[in-house]
């Protein structure tokens, strides 16, 4: 049979034989319905799902059962989940692109359907039943669509997640199940690593505590240097602006779109992505109802360049302190951010101030990871100035 190992279950010639990741182990010998694999970076949590996937796949070959694979947003699945699946597939020589349905994003594996949505597209949240559930990065969800997909789920799911939140809807809502089986796990527990990376991932010990706490050692977050508060909320008043910050291979491009009613501002993302020239990201504003936009003014080049493409780019003013300047004026509002503003929530969870030794917080951010929040400093910093009772308002 094409795209079928050869007589053994798929990744399991060298599965039988060299030791696996610790979340492998769980997830074979876990019978409950829910399993919540917490872990730190490089941990093997996600690959040893999917290898677990396939081989539950051979196992019940023709069973007809659905199985999907999800998460917030098909970029960000494609990049990661769907693309560590195909690559176990191809390495155990069981592809076969004559199974492999590219446009809808499903592959027939061993007799069973195995999709891969993303939870940004209510169809797909509200469709058919499927017998098994694995939610990528779960911690990314809302709770609403946690609920909509177990409700359709009747088998087994298995989520995972790095546990960057002090609070969330998984520790409330989920852990604390019955029926469900919680493990944690870290970069101690993959085989696989090389010793440059574990000295680069140990190297957050001294550099960054709660981060290495987080990252490294898989614990639950403890944000108590968070710079702002905030919540997920809806779109009201008027748009001021949008902020621009520019990246390419390793950072992205952030667009920010920023509304302000009364002393709330909310926060939409409508652009977050790498790998963008800037006619590409000229491209992407076409395709925006967009008025003013302020961007980095580290990068007169490419203002220049969308200027020449027809977009109202200003550079932001820049001062001596305009970074606390810009985190003073947006902490000054009760923020909101977008539900669809998956990344620039990921930004806020981890956005914290430096901290000496004692644990003090020092008067400056962790300046990592910030794209989308600086994009909004630009809009707040440029475009809502402040008079002398301290209240802001459009310049």
């Amino acid at each position: 049979m094409v795209g079928r190992g050869i007589g053994e279950p798929p990744a399991q010639r060298l599965l039988d034989k060299v030791r696996q990741p610790a979340t492998y182990y769980h997830v074979k010998g876990c019978d409950t319905r829910i399993q919540v694999h917490q872990g730190g970076t490089r941990s093997g949590k996600t690959y040893s799902i999917l290898q677990s996937i396939v081989e539950l796949c051979y196992q019940n070959e023709n069973a007809g059962a659905v199985i999907t694979i999800a998460r917030k947003t098909f970029p960000a699945l494609r990049a990661t989940a769907m693309r560590d699946f195909f690559e176990i597939l191809e390495r155990e020589d069981a592809y076969n692109p004559d199974l492999h349905n590219k446009s809808e994003a499903n592959y027939v594996l061993f007799g069973n359907l195995v999709e891969f949505i993303s939870v940004d597209q209510p169809q797909k949240v509200r469709g058919r039943k499927r017998q098994i559930l694995f939610i990528n990065e779960a911690n990314e969800l809302s709770l609403e669509d946690w609920r909509q997909l177990l409700l359709r789920t009747t088998n087994k799911v298995i989520i995972d997640f790095n546990p960057s939140d002090e609070y969330h809807w998984i520790y409330e809502d989920v852990i604390p199940r019955e029926d469900a089986t919680f493990f944690r796990t870290t970069y101690k527990d993959n085989p696989y690593l090389d010793r440059a990376t574990v000295q680069e991932i140990e190297r957050l010990k001294d550099a960054d505590p709660n981060y290495w706490r987080i990252y490294g050692l898989g614990e639950r977050g403890v944000n108590q240097a968070a710079v702002f508060t905030w919540e997920i909320g809806e779109l009201s008043g008027k748009r001021i602006g949008t902020g621009l910050d520019f990246g390419f291979t390793n950072d992205p491009t952030a667009v920010i779109d920023v509304y302000q009613d009364g002393h709330t501002l909310i926060l939409h993302e409508r652009l977050y992505s790498t790998g963008l020239t800037n006619p590409d990201i000229g491209e992407e504003l076409d395709k925006m109802d967009l008025h003013t936009i302020v961007a980095d003014s580290a990068e007169p080049k490419s203002i220049e360049e969308l200027h020449r493409l027809g977009h109202n780019v200003k550079p932001a003013r820049k001062g001596p302190d305009s970074i606390r300047q810009g985190i003073d004026i947006i902490r000054r509002h009760k923020l909101l951010v977008t539900a669809e503003s998956t990344h620039l929530q990921k930004e806020l969870r981890a956005y914290r101030w430096e901290q000496d030794k004692n644990g003090r917080n020092l008067n400056r951010p962790v300046d990592r990871d910030n794209h989308g929040i600086d994009a909004v400093r630009y809009v707040c910093l440029n475009l809502l100035t402040t008079n002398r009772s301290g209240k802001y308002f459009l310049s």
